[in-house]
């Protein structure tokens, strides 16, 4: 892709949800763009297209993908990529995202987002995958990293050298999920002071930031909950050192009323703008 810079500032926005549309529309100054679940509208009826449509009339919107398993050893499915190839075209975004993981192994659909192994192999793996999705849809990709409960055997590198070399390898931008930094960070007992420059920060393109919750004794990224603090430091500290394009707000779950999330994407925007990095 183009060197990040050159991506538009989109500002800050949210993650779109179905029950958000009536509170949405009612407040569409306040929300800067839309990120939606490419997933969603696969094989969707008219009625999910027009929805699509309707959003894509009034806000920058940007798609995110659940399932390409672009860090998949067997390679892309092509139905899959066709499906969301299409996708792309129809929104035509500046920019679009997926999980650097796999989620399909021996052609099962495995359910859930797995880690790769650091290793120079998966580096390749990965490198291989963009290249043909390249092929197929033209839109910037960028890449975003993932939670893991436990660290995979056999890594020849930690998680920011494995990311910025998978990133200078394809050329694909970054989505920093914060709270899955934060997450990993607790579980994993890594410091991320002692880390925090050797994130690949050049790279950044979006931010996600969310909620999450405890649960015997491990953090998990349940996208169910107000941010926490400690979430909102990390986000503070990422956009004063990275011009970043965008950030999102996730919430899936305990879904809270609709001014809640407002203040927490006013929040995010307050930050950016102190930044200089949304007029």
């Amino acid at each position: 892709m183009a060197a990040p810079d050159a991506a538009p500032a989109l500002g800050s926005g949210l993650g779109y949800r179905p029950p958000f549309r009536a509170g949405l529309f009612a407040n569409r100054s306040r929300v800067d763009f839309l990120e939606i679940i490419a997933d969603h509208y696969f094989d969707a009826a008219p009625e999910k297209l027009q929805e699509l449509d309707l959003l894509c009339a009034h806000f920058p919107v940007v798609a995110h993908g659940l399932d390409l398993s672009i860090g998949g050893a067997e390679g892309v499915e092509p139905a899959y990529l066709e499906k969301l190839a299409r996708l792309i075209a129809r929104i035509d975004p500046p920019w679009w995202s997926e999980h650097l993981c796999f989620t399909r192994a021996g052609g099962v659909e495995i359910g859930h987002l797995a880690a790769l192994p650091y290793t120079r192999e998966a580096i390749d793996v990965v490198a291989r995958n963009v290249e043909q999705v390249r092929k197929r849809i033209r839109a910037p990709l960028v890449l975003e990293n993932i939670t893991t409960v436990v660290r995979v055997p056999g890594a020849e590198m930690d998680e920011p050298e494995f990311l910025t070399q998978v990133l200078a390898r394809t050329g694909c931008g970054w989505l920093c999920d914060v709270a899955n930094l934060y997450t990993n960070a607790v579980n994993q007992s890594v410091d991320l002071d002692a880390t925090f420059e050797r994130w690949p920060w050049d790279r950044l393109v979006q931010i996600h930031y969310a909620g999450g919750r405890w649960r015997d004794g491990v953090l998990i990224d349940s996208h169910d909950a107000a941010t926490s603090e400690a979430v909102w430091a990390l986000y503070d500290r990422i956009v004063a050192r990275a011009p970043v394009k965008g950030v999102i707000l996730e919430r899936d779950e305990r879904l809270p009323p609709f001014d809640e999330l407002l203040g927490e994407v006013a929040r995010a925007r307050t930050t950016l703008r102190e930044h200089g990095r949304w007029a």
